[in-house]
C-alpha cells in the first residue's frame, strides 16, 4: 500500500501519454534538444575533468589554491573547497556529483557532505548570463545584480545551515592521514574510466530532462483553464519553467523575482538529477530540497529588495 500513490501517478501518466502522443513526442524532442545542444556540451567536459582531478591527484592543487580561503568563509575542509568551487561554477548537478565523489573516496565526512550539498549545487554563471539575463530579460543592466543575488542567496543560507551540521565544532575536521588522497599513476586507462563514468552520469541527466520535459508538455496539454496546474508547471524543469514564467507573468518585478527564485531552486528535475548523483552515499535528497526551497525564498526576497531600492523596470 505504501507504493499506491506512486502507482496512481504512474498509471495516470501512462494514460495521458496514450491519449496525447503528440504532446509526448513534442516534450521528448524539446528535452532531447535541450540536453544535446546545451547540457551535453556544457556539462560533459566538466564531468570528465573533475573525475580526472579526483583520480590523478589534482585535487591537492585545488585544495592548496582555494582551501584556505573557503575554509575561513565556509568552515569546510581543503577537499571540501573543491566541491564549493565546482558547485558554484559548473552548474547542476556538478556540486552534488563532486560532493558524492569526495564522500565515496572518504575525503570528506558525511556531515560535511550534507552541509556542502545544502548550498553548493547551483545554476552556473554561464547559464545565468546567457539564458536568464540576455535571452530571457534582454537587459544587460541586470547582469551584475542577477549574478550577485543568485550567488549571495546560497552563501547567506550556508551560514544558517552549517549550524545544523557542525555539531558545536568551529569547522569541519580534515580527513585523517590514512584517508587522504592517494595519487594514481596517470595513463589512458584512467582517462577511459573517467570518461565512462562521465558518460553514465550525463546520460542519466539527459534521461531526467527528457522525462520532465514530457511531463511538462502533458501538463500544458491537460491544463486548459486550470490555473493550478500551470502555476505548478514551472517548478518541474528550470529552463522551460523560466520560459513559462516569462510568458505568463505580466508584472516585470514579480516576473523577475519569480524567475530568480526558480533559478535558485533549480526545479524538481535538478533535484532528481541530484538524487541519482548521490546513489550509494547514504545522503538523502529530502533535506536538499528543503534547503534549496529556503535558498529560493532568499533569492526572491533579495530580488524584491533590489527592485524596491533601484526600480530597474521603471
Amino acid at each position: 500500500m505504501k507504493h499506491f500513490p506512486a502507482g496512481i501517478f504512474v498509471t495516470a501518466l501512462f494514460t495521458a501519454m496514450l491519449v496525447f502522443p503528440q504532446a509526448v513526442f513534442s516534450g521528448a524532442e524539446e528535452g532531447l534538444l535541450l540536453w544535446f545542444q546545451i547540457i551535453f556540451p556544457t556539462l560533459f567536459p566538466f564531468l570528465v575533468v573533475t573525475s580526472l582531478l579526483l583520480s590523478s591527484g589534482g585535487l591537492d592543487l585545488i585544495a592548496r589554491l582555494f582551501g584556505g580561503l573557503f575554509r575561513r568563509i565556509f568552515r569546510v575542509t581543503k577537499n571540501g573547497a573543491f566541491a564549493v568551487l565546482a558547485g558554484f561554477l559548473c552548474g547542476y548537478p556538478m556540486g552534488a556529483k563532486v560532493t558524492a565523489d569526495l564522500l565515496r573516496a572518504q575525503k570528506i565526512s558525511s556531515e560535511e557532505a550534507r552541509y556542502l550539498l545544502s548550498f553548493c549545487n547551483n545554476t552556473s554563471p554561464v547559464f545565468i548570463i546567457n539564458f536568464i539575463v540576455w535571452k530571457t530579460f534582454g537587459e544587460e543592466s541586470l547582469l551584475i545584480p542577477t549574478l550577485l543575488i543568485l550567488i549571495a542567496s546560497p552563501v547567506l543560507m550556508s551560514f544558517i545551515f552549517r549550524r545544523l551540521y557542525l555539531n558545536g565544532m568551529s569547522r569541519f575536521p580534515e580527513p585523517s592521514a590514512g584517508l587522504k588522497e592517494k595519487r594514481t599513476r596517470f595513463d589512458f586507462s584512467v582517462l577511459d574510466s573517467c570518461m565512462m563514468n562521465s558518460f553514465e552520469a550525463i546520460v542519466k541527466v539527459g534521461g531526467y530532462i527528457i522525462l520532465f520535459s514530457v511531463i511538462l508538455s502533458l501538463i500544458k496539454e491537460l491544463s486548459g483553464q486550470n490555473g493550478v496546474l500551470m502555476a505548478a508547471a514551472p517548478a518541474l524543469e528550470v529552463t522551460n519553467g523560466i520560459l513559462l514564467l516569462n510568458s505568463s507573468v505580466s508584472d516585470p518585478g514579480l516576473r523577475y523575482a519569480a524567475i530568480l527564485g526558480l533559478t535558485s531552486f533549480g526545479g524538481l528535475c535538478s533535484a532528481a538529477q541530484t538524487q541519482c548523483m548521490l546513489e550509494g552515499t547514504g545522503l538523502s535528497v529530502i533535506p536538499y530540497i528543503i534547503e534549496k526551497l529556503a535558498a529560493s525564498a532568499a533569492a526572491s526576497l533579495l530580488s524584491f529588495l533590489y527592485l524596491a531600492l533601484f526600480s530597474p523596470f521603471h
